[in-house]
């Protein structure tokens, strides 16, 4: 694993790959691959809480396992599963050519290595060095949460066909949560915390100008700055970066250097959506446009 010297270098190595990080987050994120601990990122949607995970991968020059959590989702789906069809299949084949195979070991031949699924998390155990993504944490339930906050203290798990796999170097590991439900003490304890908010306007501006070199300054400038007047309004989903990326990109692909009434008008579906929240920017355009 490449080594990260100070803040600083991680917010520069970030910087290479086009994400541009503050001094807190830096410095956040420093200490997680210091201290070897799990970062937790909060904040709305958007704001590139998981963006950053992938550009720590890459920067690290590390691969990026990602586990998509939801309502429902256990520890099978996270860890490994069996390939039943496989299992299926050779079973038969071993009825139909090993007439003198032994019950044992046809039992013990059913749950081989080349049978095992491995899911997110036991490949990030046994890939390691990587970066594991665990996005929107908030969606699964306290069970989860909890075989979660285990594999994190112990860096390794036990398949009782196989045995025990143990990460040789523990993976980096990035949480992520739209704060959709609290996640519980026990696993922000296990973690370092940041929250993560919209970018100020230069900010914004700078990352649209990192992201997208080919779009003009001047329409940069007034995306990021009509994006932000929009996180004002009372919208059902306001903005992210995601969607001011998408904007500046759609209306560079239409050749336009000026962000106005009419062109803003027409592109909306690249920035918000909600009708609603249409609706209402299409009520406040000149307003929102106004240098």
């Amino acid at each position: 694993m490449n080594v990260v010297g100070s803040a600083a270098e991680l917010a520069e190595r970030l910087r290479g790959t086009g994400y541009l990080a503050d001094d807190g987050l830096a410095t956040v994120g420093y200490l997680a691959l210091v201290l070897d601990r799990p970062l937790l990122l909060e904040g709305e949607p958007g704001t590139g809480k998981t963006s950053l995970a992938e550009a720590i991968a890459l920067a690290l020059g590390l691969p990026l396992i990602r586990l998509q959590c939801y309502e429902g989702i256990d520890a099978s789906q996270a860890l490994y599963d069996w390939d039943f069809p496989r299992q299926i299949l050779h079973l038969r084949t071993v009825e139909a050519t090993g007439k003198g195979a032994k019950v044992e070991d046809v039992e013990k031949s059913l749950f081989d290595e080349r049978f095992l699924l491995a899911r997110p998390v036991l490949r990030a155990l046994r890939e390691s060095p990587a970066v594991l993504l665990v996005d929107e944490i908030d969606r699964s339930d306290d069970e989860f949460e909890a075989f979660l906050l285990e594999v994190l203290s112990t860096h390794e798990v036990t398949i009782p066909e196989l045995g025990t796999v143990a990460a040789k170097v523990p993976p980096i590991v990035v949480l992520t949560s739209n704060r959709t439900r609290e996640v519980h003490d026990a696993l922000k304890r296990r973690c370092l915390y940041h929250w993560i908010d919209h970018p100020g306007l230069e900010r914004e501006v700078e990352i649209v100008r990192t992201r997208l070199p080919e779009v003009s300054a001047r329409l940069a400038e007034q995306v990021a700055r009509s994006v932000q007047r929009m996180r004002e309004l009372d919208l059902l989903k306001p903005p992210g970066v995601a969607e001011t990326l998408d904007w500046a990109r759609a209306l560079d692909a239409l050749g336009t250097d000026t962000l106005d009434v009419q062109a803003a008008a027409a592109t909306l579906g690249a920035v918000l959506k909600y009708r609603e929240d249409t609706d209402r920017v299409r009520e406040s355009l000149d307003r929102l446009l106004a240098s």
